[in-house]
């Protein structure tokens, strides 16, 4: 049988999936425990063990200044950023991509405008967050939304204004205004591309969020990665960047199985 027509079990694709980070991580103790060999005061490839205790004090220990858990607290503060940001973001894709999509004159008249914000790289635009917005949570909050929004939106819009004809005139027949069409037809059929697209804005949403905090940020993922990175601290850096990957790959999955339950139809389901 060729690959192209081969079909993997959900076991065998656990598998698979498995293999490459096995790899990558016997790859890691080869190189670190040869450098540790050469040199046992190495900082740049830190064992299994050196990252175990530098994580159990920012996990177990308070701090002695705000006497919180640093791990906790960072991890607290980035979802909490993060969740605000994808919110929004996700809130004002449906209603925008539903306008622009079912109404052709705001479509001709808003989607320039959106195109445009689209192509802005919202880094450039984070000095100006700061200024308006100040160094607080706000503009944090605001790179997000400015950076993944429009793409979302974009996507929507298009899907949208994709949808066959004949659904649109067999709801016109049946009397159906501009606003049914939007809830009736429109809005069922755009949830599971909705879903689709912020899975696909979670890896520029962690970028963004990470760049804000390592700029102006006291507490955070991004801000104590950059915080530690000026003591070679990889013993701390590597792990968070693990658990940055670990949080992104639950919330893809959590996505990916939420429209799987709620729009089966829209994954082949039955067929």
């Amino acid at each position: 049988m060729r690959w192209v027509n081969r079909r993997i079990g959900r076991g065998n694709r656990i598998i698979l999936g498995a293999i490459p980070i096995v790899l990558l991580a016997l790859f890691y103790l080869v190189v670190a425990a040869s450098r540790h060999a050469a040199n046992p005061g190495d900082k740049i490839l830190p064992m299994p063990d050196a990252m175990a205790g530098a994580m159990a004090a920012l996990l177990f220990q308070p701090d002695r200044l705000s006497g919180q858990l640093l791990f906790l607290a960072d991890t607290l503060a980035s979802l909490q950023r993060l969740g605000l940001g994808i919110g929004i973001s996700t809130l004002s894709a449906l209603f925008a991509g539903l306008v622009l999509g079912v109404l052709p004159p705001v479509r001709a008249t808003l989607g320039p405008l959106v195109t445009a914000i689209a192509v802005i790289p919202p880094i450039a635009l984070l000095p100006i967050l700061f200024i308006v917005f100040g160094l607080g949570e706000t503009s944090k909050v605001a790179l997000i939304v400015i950076g993944i929004a429009p793409f979302m939106i974009r996507d929507l819009t298009a899907h949208i204004a994709a949808l066959p004809k004949e659904q649109i005139a067999k709801a016109q027949t049946l009397g159906a205004s501009s606003w049914q069409l939007m809830l009736r037809v429109a809005l069922p059929q755009a949830m599971p591309r909705l879903i689709e697209g912020l899975r696909l804005s979670l890896g520029p949403a962690w970028v963004f969020l990470i760049s804000a905090e390592a700029i102006a940020s006291d507490v955070g993922l991004g801000y104590r990665i950059f915080l530690v990175r000026r003591y070679l601290s990889m013993d701390i850096i590597l792990p968070y960047v693990a658990w940055i990957a670990l949080l992104a790959v639950m919330m893809d999955l959590l996505l990916a199985w939420s429209s799987r339950r709620l729009f089966p139809w829209a994954h082949g389901a039955g067929h």
